[in-house]
């Protein structure tokens, strides 16, 4: 390998995973990255309990996409050599705790619309700001 193109890390990639899996990965982060957007856009704001829910599944993401990684690539934890080797890890690692932490936020905005939190949230509030009546007697 002479030159580091696109072409040739889509044909190593190819390679790899075979074509149909990785144009099937590729089409499957293409379409929760348009989701995910499509929520924020509609949202409006980030809801922060939905982003510290889906926080929680980082680890699982970065366990989840090196062991895929192993998998597909017929190697182990042993195999590992130099220190690209272990900064690839480290990559598949992160990128795979953060596309699972997008999942999971995307899927909790679609499953659960916003509107119920506001108005639990503006019904809490109501209920917090009310004021307070005594009564003398």
């Amino acid at each position: 390998m002479q030159e580091l193109t696109l072409a040739t890390m889509i044909a190593v990639f190819e390679e790899m995973f075979g074509r149909w899996l990785l144009w099937g990965l590729v089409a499957a982060a293409v379409v929760i990255t348009v989701l995910y957007l499509m929520v924020l856009i509609r949202d409006r704001r980030v809801s922060w309990r939905k982003f510290m829910a889906a926080q929680l599944s980082l680890p699982v993401g970065a366990v989840v996409a090196v062991l895929f990684l192993q998998q597909m690539t017929h190697s182990h934890l042993r195999d590992l050599g130099g220190p690209v080797d272990w900064l690839v890890l480290i990559g598949v690692a992160v990128l795979g705790a953060v596309g699972l932490a997008i999942l999971v936020y995307t899927a909790q905005s679609l499953l659960w619309r916003p509107a119920r939190e506001e108005v639990r949230g503006r019904a809490a509030r109501a209920v917090r700001s009310a004021p307070v009546v005594r009564e003398d007697s």
